[in-house]
């Protein structure tokens, strides 16, 4: 009996190591991510126009918003991300990617909040101002967005440009 386990058991090692290796190397040689992946959210400041949809759509909440005069402040509090992609699909100009970062792990929460600075209401493509007329616009998230971007409109509107009605696009 004794021997027909001890054979038994043999027979299972010589199975196993003739397999080889099956596990990944990955905290010292970590593999490429999948076509598709969804990672941590990219904003490129350059594209943003400062509309507030993530703000809109980000179910976790992680987005907040500070305006100043013509610029807003986006704070995005990384560490909360949920890695949904909506604020991708959301954004007009494209300016929020999903990147292919994961690995979060830090010491100091403040590696996780990214601040993107950006001028509101003008369109980044042609300088006129835009209303949008997406359903994510009414109740505004911004605070006096509607009188702010008349405000700056007024100022920075090219000559003759006609000024936007209701809720066109303007571009």
């Amino acid at each position: 009996m004794p021997w027909t386990f001890f054979r038994a058991k043999v027979r299972e090692a010589r199975i196993c190591l003739s397999a080889g290796r099956v596990t990944l190397p990955y905290p010292y040689a970590p593999a490429p991510p999948a076509p598709g992946f969804r990672g941590l959210p990219a904003v490129d400041a350059s594209r943003c126009i400062g509309c507030g949809g993530c703000v809109s759509v980000c179910t976790p909440g992680l987005v907040a918003v500070a305006d100043d005069g013509p610029r807003a402040k986006f704070t995005w509090s990384l560490a909360r991300c949920t890695y949904c992609g909506r604020c991708a699909e959301v954004c007009p100009e494209e300016a929020v990617t999903l990147s292919a970062d994961f690995e979060t792990a830090t010491g100091d929460i403040r590696d996780l909040t990214m601040v993107v600075d950006v001028f509101m209401g003008s369109c980044n493509r042609c300088g006129r101002c835009y209303r949008t007329q997406t359903p994510l616009d009414p109740p505004h998230p911004r605070l006096q967005h509607e009188a702010r971007v008349e405000a700056i409109c007024e100022r920075y509107r090219p000559a003759g440009a006609a000024a936007p009605t209701g809720a066109e696009v303007v571009s």
